[in-house]
């Protein structure tokens, strides 16, 4: 979407293919010729194709969540340093960061270099009983995004479903995609598993915290408004299909499409992307670094609708240096998202506004003192922690409980389907909506019980 090659590029590159090929070598214009009518023909085409997909709309209802924002903590937080403090393990246990912060909730505590999130309690809710027992980065990653850890299929992950119920198939309008990462996609699963690359998400690529945000697709390094303004009309001028196929609908569809492009690249649309239009206080108060901006845009893209937002923040995975490295993020990570859910409360956002942050898995509580670690902290799937906030969850809870050391779940397991289900719920997706199976095999947005998937059950402590 960022470049539109002229229509005299595309015939200039037909004529070298034919020439590659041993073809016959004709005109440009010969091949431009044949570029229309091969178009046309193709458009003439349209109305043969099957859409198989099933209608999402008539099964989702409207829910207390209108949308999502998954701030994914790419590599594993420890749950001891951030939401589950153990100050009474002792230092083999907590290393450096054994004292713990009050928070405006009474008896709940938080780790020590969270003190913006210790204000904003009454926000949020934190789970500490979350396990699925994985260590593995991938097979972790897919567990907590799908819910499900299946070797046959690929399941979708939890963005990609939202987007299949509250997207482009269930009437969603908006020109930004349905499913956004920020910034950038893990690769450690198929997002959109069996789904289909329609579910995808929107990689914005760049970096909210320079000027310009350089969006993949919207904004065109190198190139002003204007110079693009003059492509536009260029490209305008050299469209011949209109004369082909004058009155066609889906030419009109896709002629509506390039419109709709353009709108991204150089409307209002375009300019949502464009933090420069905040107040400096508030880019300020997010934290001028990736993720805090990161925070901001994800702010940004709920006001318009969007139904799922993921912010991918790398470097949690700290098997050398965990400490040095959590004196330097946990700070961003207490700022940006404190910032988040306040902003989101000041907007009236909150309610209809599911914040959920995680990682993968935990890391190990007992630290790895030995060389080569000398004080770092590996995977550990058993027991980690998450946040959950807004979109009707309620704030200032505490469930589940891990034991003195945080090694063992001591109250109310609760697994990642627990999490995704109540997220679907509180959106208005069904735990029985079904899914579009590409072997027609009966698949639902909740595994069912023939799926022997482990639950402790959906959250209606914090509903």
């Amino acid at each position: 979407m960022n470049s539109f090659l002229p229509p005299n590029e595309v015939a200039r590159d037909v004529v070298r293919l034919t020439q590659n090929m041993g073809g016959i070598p004709f005109s440009r214009r010969e091949a431009l010729r044949r570029c229309v009518y091969g178009s046309a023909g193709l458009l003439l085409m349209e109305p043969f194709r099957i859409n198989a997909a099933p209608r999402a709309a008539a099964i989702a209802k409207e829910g207390k969540a209108k949308s999502v924002i998954q701030i994914w903590l790419w590599g594993g937080p420890c749950h001891i340093d951030t939401f589950d403090p153990k100050p009474e393990a002792g230092r083999d246990y907590t290393g450096a960061l054994d004292q713990t912060l009050e928070t405006n909730v009474s008896g709940m505590r938080i780790g020590q270099l969270l003190p913006q999130l210790a204000k904003n309690a009454d926000k949020y809710s934190l789970i500490r009983s979350m396990t699925h027992g994985n260590n593995g980065h991938e097979t972790a990653a897919y567990l907590v995004q799908t819910g499900r850890s299946s070797e046959r299929d690929v399941f979708p992950g939890l963005g990609a479903v939202v987007s299949y119920f509250k997207g482009y198939d269930a009437g969603y309008k908006g020109l930004i995609p349905p499913y956004v990462v920020l910034t950038e996609p893990q690769g450690r699963f198929s997002e959109a598993g069996f789904l289909g690359p329609r579910y995808k998400p929107f990689a914005t690529g760049g970096d909210p915290a320079r000027q310009p945000f350089a969006v993949e697709g919207i904004v065109t390094p190198g190139i002003t408004e204007e110079h693009q303004k003059e492509r536009r009309k260029l490209l305008g001028s050299l469209n011949t299909l209109g004369g082909v196929l004058p009155g066609n609908a889906t030419l009109k569809t896709v002629v509506d499409s390039e419109q709709q492009a353009y709108e991204l690249i150089l409307g209002d649309a375009g300019k949502l992307f464009d933090l420069s239009q905040e107040k400096e206080e508030m880019r300020e108060r997010y934290g001028r670094n990736t993720f805090g901006q990161s925070c901001l845009m994800a702010r940004r893209l709920v006001e318009k609708g969007v139904p799922f937002i993921t912010i991918n923040y790398k470097g949690w995975d700290t098997h050398k240096q965990h400490f040095q490295i959590m004196n330097r993020k946990l700070p961003e990570l207490d700022q940006g998202l404190a910032a988040l859910l306040a902003d989101l409360a000041e907007h009236g956002l909150l309610e209809s506004t599911v914040v959920w942050c995680t990682g993968e898995f935990g890391r190990t509580p007992k630290v790895a003192t030995e060389s080569p670690w000398n004080g770092g902290r590996h995977h550990f799937g058993k027991v980690f922690s998450s946040l959950l906030a807004g979109g009707g969850f309620k704030g200032g809870q505490v469930l589940g409980k891990s034991n003195a050391t945080g090694e063992e779940v001591a109250e109310r397991p609760v697994y990642p389907a627990d999490v995704i289900g109540s997220i679907y719920g509180q959106l208005g997706i069904p735990a029985e909506a079904p899914l579009p199976h590409p072997q027609g095999t009966p698949t639902f947005v909740v595994p069912g019980k023939e799926e022997k998937v482990p639950m402790g059950g959906l959250l209606t402590e914090l509903i």
